[in-house]
């Protein structure tokens, strides 16, 4: 219970810090902005092939946009020592790695708010499946991505190329995770008649996440301290 204490508390801090400066995740949503201008040029929004590709539009933009985030979550308490008053500070490293999930989590989730109506409006795209198990998909496919993300941002965020380090171990891990959203969320969007198969899909995925949430949690008091 103090762990999840403390960890709502350094997430409550990270959030209020963001909203502050605004650094991160305006320059998120900039940057989805632009993801989804440039393919509407790229594609023409009336063709029936462009909205096969949305699917994939949607986890681009959800992958790039949260690589953003999770590069700068540790980098950012590199500065002044931050990260060993936190390590020094009479808590677990379970409750640091789990505040920064949780604030980069909130973030990604404000990003696809924004950005997938968006997506819909400029495309012109109706969706034909169920919101429900949309949003489901949404919320496991993000929950996969960023508490691996996290556990290997504090894995990076001691290297002089953290920048370029991070997006080298984060898309082979999390490829299985891309692998099922993508082809649930293509089946959600538009053909609800293999609605077993998406949910076949996201199960998988649910695995995978719970495996490497609880990995994540065992090492990171390692990780932190090398």
């Amino acid at each position: 219970m103090n762990v999840l204490r403390t960890a709502l508390l350094l997430a409550k801090k990270d959030i209020l810090s963001e909203l502050k400066t605004k650094q991160i995740l305006v320059t998120q949503i900039i940057f989805a902005g632009l993801v989804i201008v440039v393919f509407s040029f790229a594609f023409d929004p009336s063709s029936n092939m462009t909205k096969a590709v949305i699917p994939g539009i949607i986890w681009v933009i959800i992958v790039f946009a949260g690589i953003l985030g999770l590069n700068r979550s540790f980098i950012s308490e590199q500065r002044n020592d931050t990260i060993q008053g936190l390590l020094v500070a009479p808590m677990e490293a379970a409750s640091i790695f789990l505040g920064k999930f949780i604030a980069n989590l909130i973030m990604i989730l404000i990003v696809e708010i924004v950005s997938i109506p968006f997506l819909f409006l400029l495309f012109d795209f109706k969706m034909l499946g169920s919101i429900p198990y949309f949003i489901l998909v949404i919320f496991v496919g993000s929950f996969g991505f960023v508490s691996i993300g996290t556990f290997l941002a504090a894995l990076a965020a001691n290297s002089k190329s953290s920048e370029m380090l991070l997006p080298l171990l984060l898309f082979p891990i999390t490829s299985p995770i891309l692998i099922g959203v993508t082809q649930a969320t293509r089946i959600i969007l538009s053909d609800m008649s293999k609605l077993s198969s998406a949910l076949a899909w996201t199960q998988m995925v649910t695995s995978y996440d719970v495996i490497f949430f609880v990995v994540c949690l065992l090492l990171i008091d390692y990780v932190l301290e090398v």
